[in-house]
């Protein structure tokens, strides 16, 4: 499925501002510009300070509190690092963040249990094929966690 075009920052964290808040939740946000700021510069080559089109490279942190704890990591390569109660998704491309986040919110988002070998997964299918899978290396679950068990 097409996701709508987040084609900057500051756009992508607009439109997770908004998911949050549609689900009663405040996001609060750091941002970090310029090239001594960013955390990943992989659009730039070394020793320069600006990206190939000519701006300044711009990262946010985004984070929304509550259960569950989110932290959403924008990177201005396109990509985000989205934090669920302690499971890591990294490479999320920035315009499926929304849809991440409604999947989370509304419940769609699971963890799977299997028996043998012995393993969680914290599963968020997206509307259409698209589904992020990523294990849950903690003992214990949290509360949001375990209430989503299957």
């Amino acid at each position: 499925m097409s996701h709508p075009q987040l084609p900057s920052t500051e756009a992508a964290v607009v439109a997770i501002r908004e998911t949050a808040a549609e689900y009663g939740r405040e996001a609060r946000v750091t941002h970090d510009i310029g090239a001594d700021r960013s955390a990943r510069r992989t659009a730039a080559g070394a020793f320069t300070v600006t990206d190939p089109d000519g701006g300044l490279p711009h990262e946010a942190y985004v984070e929304i509190p509550g259960s569950p704890h989110v932290a959403v990591e924008v990177y201005s390569e396109g990509d985000v690092r989205i934090v669920v109660d302690g499971v890591e998704f990294h490479d999320v491309p920035r315009d499926c963040a929304p849809a991440f986040l409604t999947a989370v919110y509304t419940n769609r988002a699971f963890v799977k249990l299997t028996f043998l070998p012995p393993h969680q997964r914290l599963v968020v299918p997206l509307p259409g094929d698209e589904t992020y899978k990523e294990p849950i290396y903690r003992s214990g679950l949290t509360s949001w966690l375990s209430a989503r068990a299957r």
